[in-house]
């Protein structure tokens, strides 16, 4: 009897759920198709880029391209011996091809980045092969390029057969593919790549701790000030949002340099003896990324505060709690929200600053974003320039994942 109870109590409520969740399908899908062309638009100016960009740190088409029948010959080679006659006529024939198609540079230029002599092999060898004899061509070769009777030069060319390679993500994180095949470490001064991620996450930090500790009270001042005054500072807040970022980052060169205004006002008021050097140093780089990024992690901040009702204060306060204890304990907890998320914020905008570390920071203060746009303008080296965003992509969402493990996305407020 109970059971026939319940489910006859069960069974209008599901009715009437199906009947509500019909009723509202017209309504979601409208709603979807007025987002569609948004979210449209982000896949083919957003998603799409940055999808072929990163594909690029995998691509590895230029060997395949200009060696095809060299790869071919050198598919049942071992490894261990420079290969038959049968590889250096399938070799001398790609490059008598390449050199009539001007590609023999493309290839030189990729199998270079394994090998710093690669290049000139290959470029001294296609100059020479129209002047190649009928007959055997391996001593002919070997005589032009000695290089050619060592078998490293043959494995670099065996190990890049795929139209993929692992190589960009493993030189982006220090790693390197022997002669063997094996994967090592790199040494000494190449390992260089670990040192600028550290010192990428080091400076957004940096950054970030800056931002919380002149943020956090500045948030808290605006939240109890009158609205007339509240007004004024909101808009000092939101002001350096209306300027450039590049009119930012040179004021900041103006008054960090050596003849600067700070250095003028410390020796005028005999603070210090010598000019400083503040230009080209962490310290710059840490300053004007900290006041660019200011604005980010105060508004979240501040966005929570208003919402906390002011007369908890004075509850805690009746009750005998002493002002810092109060605020301690019952009003700051209630504001970790707006800190979480102007901090991740204001974190992951910092791990991908170009200009403020380009032309403020030293030598030893430039970013990983720094080393991306040099690998494309000046080297024109994609490959090494994808890798490095990839990895910079991953450590990105790795750090916010692990920030959403550990705050939770439900304690994260923008707003």
């Amino acid at each position: 009897m109970t059971s026939a109870m319940t489910l006859s109590a069960t069974m209008p409520n599901s009715a009437v759920s199906a009947a509500l969740r019909r009723a509202e399908r017209p309504n979601r899908i409208r709603a979807f198709l007025l987002a569609m062309p948004a979210l449209a638009f982000l896949l083919v100016t957003f998603g799409a880029p940055i999808g072929v960009f990163l594909f690029k740190s995998v691509e590895n088409p230029e060997v395949q391209a200009v060696l095809p029948q060299t790869l071919n010959e050198l598919k049942g080679w071992d490894g261990k011996q420079v290969p038959e006659e049968n590889a250096f006529v399938a070799l001398a024939n790609d490059l008598q091809q390449a050199k009539q198609a001007s590609t023999a540079a493309v290839l030189g230029k990729r199998l270079n980045y394994e090998d710093a002599g690669m290049r000139s092999r290959i470029m001294k060898l296609t100059r020479s092969v129209g002047a190649l004899k009928p007959g055997p061509l391996a001593p002919q070769v070997t005589e032009i390029d000695p290089s050619w009777a060592d078998v490293k030069t043959w494995r670099i060319i065996k190990r890049n057969d795929s139209v993929v390679t692992p190589y960009y993500l493993l030189t982006a994180v220090d790693l390197s593919i022997t002669d063997e095949g094996s994967i090592e470490r790199v040494q000494g001064d190449q390992a260089v790549f670990l040192d600028i991620m550290g010192r990428t996450l080091w400076i957004a930090a940096l950054v970030t701790l800056g931002t919380l500790v002149l943020g956090f009270p500045t948030a808290y001042v605006i939240s109890i000030a009158p609205a007339r005054a509240a007004s004024i500072m909101m808009l000092m807040v939101l002001l350096p949002l209306w300027t450039s970022l590049l009119v930012r980052t040179t004021a900041w060169i103006v008054l960090l340099q050596t003849d600067g205004i700070i250095n003028q006002v410390l020796m005028g008021l005999h603070l210090t003896s010598d000019k400083l050097q503040l230009i080209l140093t962490r310290f710059g780089t840490v300053t004007a990324m900290t006041h660019i990024q200011l604005p980010f992690t105060i508004l979240p901040i501040l966005a929570v505060m208003k919402s906390i009702q002011p007369g908890q204060l004075r509850a805690a306060r009746s009750l005998g709690a002493p002002a810092f204890s109060a605020f301690w304990r019952v009003y700051a907890p209630q504001t970790l929200p707006g800190v979480a998320a102007g901090c991740l914020m204001t974190f992951i905008l910092s791990l991908g600053y170009y200009i403020t570390p380009a032309l403020v920071g030293g030598p030893r203060d430039q970013m990983v974003s720094n080393y991306i746009a040099t690998y494309i303008n000046r080297d024109l080296n994609w490959g090494m320039a994808a890798a490095l965003a990839a990895i910079l992509l991953v450590v990105t969402l790795g750090i916010y994942l692990l920030f959403l493990r550990l705050v939770g996305a439900e304690r994260i407020k923008l707003g």
